[in-house]
């Protein structure tokens, strides 16, 4: 007599996480090692709360408000123009979790210590869990933390009063997010091209007048944008940086007409848009002409977040195609008992955590240079594009492979997987495309010690290893040569030849984060890392198969 085969898809015992943080041994270990205890015990009760909304409800208010895009409202009743962006009851439910999730008030809060040195971690930390979830929302997040740095770092006491509590707010009602209108569509990445102009009014008072491309948050209450004062000075010395507000001092609307809201392929749940400023009243921020320099603090961080995303989306799908898979059964067998699943997960699974270290990497050394370490603002230099051009790109990737490990089930609109698939296309662009972040790493060799500091700790790391001593070695002497060779080509070669330098300084840099990260309680998953970037950077074949409990350690997930 045959079998009886079960007509389901996934065993009885089918079972997924009830709370992203509990489950994610990998996040947890890591904070653990690099928070200090006052910080933990501060992130622990949001830590909780966020990975069990992003578990439970936020998947279903997520593929809602996915679903529901924004709807620009153009005109009132009587035809005035009013120009409101209407969301789905799901869009204002993940505002608010958002702002329970501490993720502003942890940074921005007055009755938080603003002195903490591991606030941008502690703020990423339940950021992660998040955007696990709803990758959408977190560009407006994002954006609103980026307009809380520069009002932090560039405007006067009073302005840090009356503004930044209202991002630091643990009410959802009080809270304004913010926008930065970078782009025109004169040169898109090429902002030397804009031509939005800026007329004197009084003081620091202007008026702007132009259109921006590429507006996300759109109904942002908080705006910084670039524009001329002076169309004689071309390129980015040309340009200042203004801060716009929704409302006028007197309560009435700032005019900003908005041309379209963007049909976009993923992040759907967020209102991007083209804008017409027609003497809409902006603030002068920092020295005239010094608009783009002023603007990088806010678009290094915005890169920092698109990491974050990135590693976020690929935990997930992960996530996904290991639980599916540990519960399928393929040929007899429970699915991930096949040798070519088994190497397919050790691949994706390398690359997660070797992303995962190297973003909390970028991390950390934002928090050390806010503090005033002058080795980690010169290593992040390099560090920011190098961190968001690797983690977009394998982002896709293991969304994509991990979406066909669960096969059909896996293209299907009733599950998470293909909004995955469309949210996480956008990082490779947002904030600077693949090859502008080569170009920003060459510069950064140029313009910083970053490199140097880099090799350094790559050749630190060998002296302190015995095992991977002479690999190690092997690989730094290599690129150094590659390095010295770069430097002696003309300007288009140079360009090149960085692309495929920097991939391979990228590897190596991960491959020492891992094992400066080695500890016994994280051997399950750096230690079979380790040996597939190895095996990557040497183009070997794997001797052996990894076993299923190696497999299991490596992506350091309970339920």
């Amino acid at each position: 007599m045959k079998d009886k085969i079960n007509n389901q898809v996934v065993s009885d015992d089918f079972r997924k996480s009830r709370n992203f943080y509990h489950s994610d041994l990998i996040l947890k270990e890591y904070l653990e090692n690099n928070l200090d205890k006052r910080s933990l015990s501060k992130l622990e009760p949001f830590l909780q709360s966020t990975g069990e909304h992003a578990a439970t409800v936020m998947d279903e208010l997520s593929m809602k408000a996915d679903k529901h895009s924004p709807v620009l409202k153009k005109r009132d009743f009587f035809g005035n123009d009013i120009d409101e962006v209407e969301f789905h009851p799901a869009y204002q439910e993940l505002l608010k979790i958002a702002v329970d999730s501490g993720m502003f008030s942890l940074k921005w809060d007055n009755d938080f210590d603003q002195n903490n040195t591991s606030r941008h971690r502690m703020g990423f930390a339940t950021g992660y869990l998040y955007a696990m979830s709803e990758t959408g929302q977190y560009c407006p997040l994002c954006m609103t933390d980026g307009v809380a740095r520069l009002i932090d770092l560039h405007l006067d006491d009073d302005t840090k009063k009356r503004l930044l509590p209202h991002i630091g707010t643990t009410d959802v009602n009080e809270l304004y997010t913010g926008a930065m209108f970078l782009t025109e569509k004169s040169g898109g990445s090429d902002v030397g091209r804009n031509i939005v102009k800026a007329k004197k009014v009084e003081g620091d008072r202007y008026e702007l007048f132009g259109e921006k491309w590429f507006c996300s948050n759109v109904n942002a209450e908080l705006i910084f944008a670039l524009a001329r004062t002076d169309e004689s000075i071309k390129g980015t010395k040309g340009l200042s940086i203004f801060l716009i507000e929704k409302n006028k001092k007197d309560g009435s609307r700032n005019p900003l007409p908005i041309v379209r809201l963007k049909d976009k392929l993923g992040v759907r749940s967020m209102a991007s848009a083209e804008c017409v400023l027609n003497g809409t009243e902006a603030r002068l921020v920092g020295e005239e002409f010094k608009g783009f320099k002023i603007m990088t603090d806010m678009i290094n961080l915005s890169r920092l977040y698109n990491a974050v995303a990135a590693i976020s989306c690929a935990r997930r799908a992960l996530i996904e195609a290991f639980t599916f898979n540990s519960y399928r059964t393929s040929f007899n067998n429970t699915a991930l008992d096949h040798a070519l699943i088994r190497d397919k997960f050790w691949e994706l699974g390398a690359l997660h955590v070797a992303g995962f270290y190297l973003t909390w990497n970028t991390i950390e050394m934002l928090d050390k240079a806010d503090n005033g370490d002058a080795k980690a603002k010169e290593l992040n230099r390099l560090l920011t594009p190098m961190t968001k051009k690797w983690t977009a790109e394998k982002g896709v990737y293991i969304v994509r492979e991990s979406m066909e490990l669960m096969g059909g089930i896996g293209y299907i609109e009733d599950g998470v997987m293909p909004k995955i698939m469309r949210d996480v296309m956008v990082l490779p662009i947002w904030e600077g495309a693949g090859n502008i972040m080569t170009l920003d790493m060459l510069r950064a060799t140029f313009k910083s010690d970053g490199l140097k500091i880099m090799l350094k700790f790559i050749k630190g790391t060998a002296n302190k290893n015995e095992e991977y001593c002479d690999f190690i070695l092997k690989q730094s002497d290599r690129l150094e040569k590659s390095i010295q060779a770069i430097y002696t080509k003309e300007q288009e070669e140079m360009e090149l030849a960085a692309k495929y330098l920097f991939e391979s300084l990228t590897t190596i840099y991960q491959f020492c984060l891992l094992i400066d990260e080695r500890r016994e309680s994280s051997k399950p998953w750096i230690d079979p890392s380790l040996n597939y970037l190895k095996r990557m950077i040497e183009h070997k074949e794997p001797e052996e198969c990894i076993s299923l409990e190696e497999i299991k350690g490596l992506i350091g997930w309970e339920i």
